[in-house]
């Protein structure tokens, strides 16, 4: 019986083993929690406060001691100028991406970088030396695969 109770934790035998064992606990710094409430806190604040001056009439905002803040012109402003911002990227982005498209007249379009046709070392290369990796062209590819066409076929 007390031959049982001294088994090593981590036994076989033992139903309570965990494999492979567990790496002792980290000890990690908490700040990212405690910046990320501040932030989330923070956020809602300031929204709140954005709320209140959004819709509160002017006597109201003079009751509490406000004796300046900005025109209520800029609480419709700033969410449309911030949308029209979020589409402006979005169309840069898109537009960045049409640019750097080849024609579909320019042969990259059809062969990419890897074309064979562009490495001029080739011929020099040593054969002992391990080839580049390039594409080869389809035609290659079908002989190599199906055989020459005969004409009776």
């Amino acid at each position: 019986m007390a031959e049982e109770q001294q088994q090593d934790p981590t036994s076989p035998v033992s139903p309570l083993a965990p494999y492979p064992p567990l790496p002792a606990p980290e000890h990690r710094s908490r700040a990212p929690e405690f910046y990320g409430f501040v932030a989330w806190t923070s956020t809602a604040f300031l929204y709140v406060v954005y709320l209140l001056w959004a819709l509160l009439p002017d006597a109201c905002i003079q009751r509490l001691g406000i004796a300046w803040y900005p025109s209520r012109h800029w609480a419709v402003l700033v969410p449309a100028y911030s949308v029209v911002v979020a589409l402006l990227t979005y169309f840069v982005y898109f537009a960045l991406a049409l640019f750097g498209t080849p024609a579909f007249g320019d042969m990259c379009a059809v062969t990419g970088a890897a074309d064979p046709r562009r490495n001029a070392y080739a011929a020099y290369a040593d054969s002992s030396v391990v080839p580049e990796l390039y594409d080869i062209p389809i035609g290659l590819v079908n002989r190599a695969a199906y055989g020459v066409k005969q004409d009776g076929e």
